[in-house]
């Protein structure tokens, strides 16, 4: 009897089940929705990974291009990685980003990323501030001439940003309405001068409120006689075996310069210098392509021109300098290196970095980049492409900085040409001594 009565309970599940299944226009029911609350881990999203990133950048000009940059970083890093990035850039002017950069690494707190003059790379590595990014994928991807300027002791220790052709700018529209040309001597310069001011117009734009823009003229002089006169100079200076007082015409131009410039250079930084220029309030400034942002920006009709400076009356020691400027390096301490290698990378992405340097009227480096270049760039490279250029010159720690203080004191007669010379052989000797301590 219990078995016969086990064997209908059976039957009945049975049918129940068999009822369950279907309905009369068999047709499945919908599932129902998953719970919202009551899934198990696996089935939920992971959490993104929380990372900081310290970015120090010696670009305030860029500020809002590199800030949507890294906005597209951090919406690729989420989505590829679910690394969910907080970067705190720090972007102080070019007066003190070096001054603050030294500082922070000297007392052990390194940002993650930073800037630096490709000059600089030898006393910032031998102080072992410098990470080897020669296997990156962004490094792979640079024109190999670029790549060679950033190698150090067989490594390349930084990705190169800037890679320029530079010497002074100048109102290209201006000069072709008062039918000049860019001189190649000295005594060329003196009469474009002389056109100009019978135009009434300011020859040259000055701008000395920030001590880095009047340190260019020493750039640009010094870089033009030492790579066409004196070739060894900066070796013989490093073994105590020259002086300033050898290359003393570099006060050739920029004497020249000084008595013909805009009035009260030290009331004017580079951003009121550039709209200045840029509204035709001076014909040439020592100044290089870097600052076309800020010029197109008050003038987007302005026709930039880059042209040589004169160091001589021999038109071969007219040149352009031909250098990787500022470029990003990685803290060996940073304890995000991989995802501040990302960063690094994506600089140079395939898809996007394109319109990242188009947009800071950079030069191409890398053989990701395709857009056209500006039509500077194609001026400035003419000198290239005739052998008229030389490399940017590699001088010890600390000797730009003074160059440039002295430059403005110079201007106001506070220091004497001969007090330039004598100050600047005992900084060189005292940066030479130090570096190798």
């Amino acid at each position: 009897m219990k078995k016969i009565i086990h064997l209908s309970l059976i039957a009945v599940v049975l049918l129940t089940v068999i009822a369950g299944c279907g309905n009369g226009n068999n047709k499945a029911e919908p599932s129902a929705p998953a719970s919202t609350t009551t899934g198990t881990p696996e089935s939920q999203p992971a959490k993104p990974t929380k990372v900081e990133l310290n970015v120090f950048m010696s670009y305030p000009q860029y500020k809002d291009q590199f800030e949507a940059y890294f906005e597209q970083f951090k919406a690729k890093e989420l989505a590829t990685k679910n690394i969910e990035v907080t970067i705190k850039a720090e972007m102080p002017n070019s007066d003190q980003a070096k001054q603050i950069l030294q500082t922070r690494l000297a007392s052990n707190d390194a940002p993650d990323l930073f800037t630096l003059h490709a000059n600089d790379i030898p006393t910032y590595y031998n102080a072992g501030y410098l990470s080897d990014l020669t296997d990156q994928p962004a490094i792979q991807s640079l024109y190999e001439p670029i790549k060679k300027t950033v190698t150090y002791d067989g490594k390349v220790v930084v990705l190169p940003l800037e890679s320029s052709t530079w010497g002074y700018l100048y109102n290209k529209k201006m000069f072709k309405d008062l039918g000049l040309t860019p001189p190649n001597t000295l005594d060329e310069m003196k009469a474009v001068i002389e056109k100009l001011k019978a135009a009434n117009v300011a020859p040259f734009q000055l701008a000395f409120q920030e001590s880095w823009v009047p340190q260019l003229m020493t750039a640009q002089s010094l870089g033009g006689i030492v790579s066409s006169q004196h070739p060894d100079w900066i070796e013989k200076m490093n073994a105590g075996q020259a002086s300033y007082k050898d290359v003393a015409a570099i006060f050739d131009i920029i004497d020249l310069i000084n008595a013909n410039g805009t009035k009260k250079p030290f009331e004017v930084g580079n951003e009121a210098g550039a709209a200045d220029f840029a509204n035709g309030k001076s014909a040439m400034w020592v100044q290089g392509p870097w600052n076309a942002d800020a010029i197109l920006k008050v003038n987007p009709e302005f026709e930039i021109g880059v042209a040589a400076l004169p160091v001589s009356n021999d038109a071969k020691d007219t040149k352009i300098n031909l250098s990787t400027s500022t470029s990003l390096a990685l803290s060996p301490t940073s304890k995000n290196k991989e995802v501040a290698l990302d960063l690094l990378n994506y600089i140079l992405d395939e898809k996007d970095s394109s319109a990242l340097f188009e947009q800071l009227k950079f030069n191409p480096i890398s053989t990701v980049h395709q857009f056209k270049v500006s039509p500077w760039v194609d001026e400035s490279s003419a000198y290239v492409a005739k052998g008229q250029a030389y490399q940017d010159l590699s001088l010890p720690n600390g000797v730009t900085d003074e160059q440039a203080k002295l430059l403005q004191s110079y201007y106001a007669k506070s220091v004497t040409k001969e007090g330039f010379i004598a100050t600047m052989d005992k900084t060189w000797a005292a940066a030479v001594k130090a570096a190798t301590k």
